[in-house]
This record gives structure tokens, C-alpha cells and sequence, in this order.
């Protein structure tokens, strides 16, 4: 079984900790709940979170929506659908490892 945990990896108070904006109503905050009811709800129920979180201006140019969104669709067996989500990610994503990541589970989706 595969787990996603979305670590973010915004800007750290002085004490090292992360601010307390980023605690409450945060993009990462909003996915990983969208998980969390994915876990306890089943996929649908994230996908369906997760679609309401796309039009959200702060959502648009954030590589892990269409990521998390690529892994629900996985595990509702649509893997077209999340083979063009992990690509968009990957389009999106600014880090080399994670977009060799992103690429080879669109790749793992097939044609």
C-alpha cells in the first residue's frame, strides 16, 4: 500500500518551526486533508476534494494538486486520466528528483 504525505517546504520561522499561516487554509494543509478523507472515505471522496481545490488561484501552479490528484485516479482505475495528471505535475514541478518521479509513475499508468 502506498501512502502520499506532502511535506511542505515553505518558509521556516526563525525557530525553525513553520509559521502558523501555514498551519490553517494552506494548499498543503487543504491536499492533505483531501488524503486523510481519501483514507478514511475511499478515493471518490478525495477526488472530490480535490476537484473543488483546482479553480483555487493558490492551487493552480502547485505541482502536488495534479500529483495527489494522479494518485486517486490510480486507485479508482482510471489510469489515463492519471497518467495526463502526473505529466501536468511533472510540467509544473521545479525539483529534478521529483519530476523523474512524477514522470515514471506516468509512465507506470501506460499509454
Amino acid at each position: 500500500m502506498r501512502f502520499m504525505v506532502i511535506v511542505p517546504a515553505g518558509p521556516e520561522s526563525e525557530a525553525g518551526e513553520m509559521p502558523d499561516s501555514a498551519l490553517t487554509g494552506s494548499a498543503v494543509v487543504e491536499l492533505n486533508r483531501a488524503v486523510a478523507v481519501m483514507m478514511a472515505y475511499g478515493p471518490q471522496a478525495g477526488l472530490e476534494l480535490v476537484d473543488a481545490l483546482a479553480d483555487e488561484p493558490a492551487q493552480r501552479r502547485y505541482h502536488l494538486l495534479p500529483s495527489v490528484r494522479g494518485d486517486l485516479l490510480v486507485r479508482l482505475g482510471r489510469p489515463a486520466e492519471a497518467r495526463r495528471e502526473f505529466v501536468r505535475a511533472a510540467d509544473l514541478c521545479e525539483n529534478g528528483r521529483e519530476r523523474e518521479l512524477l514522470l515514471s509513475l506516468a509512465v507506470a499508468c501506460g499509454a
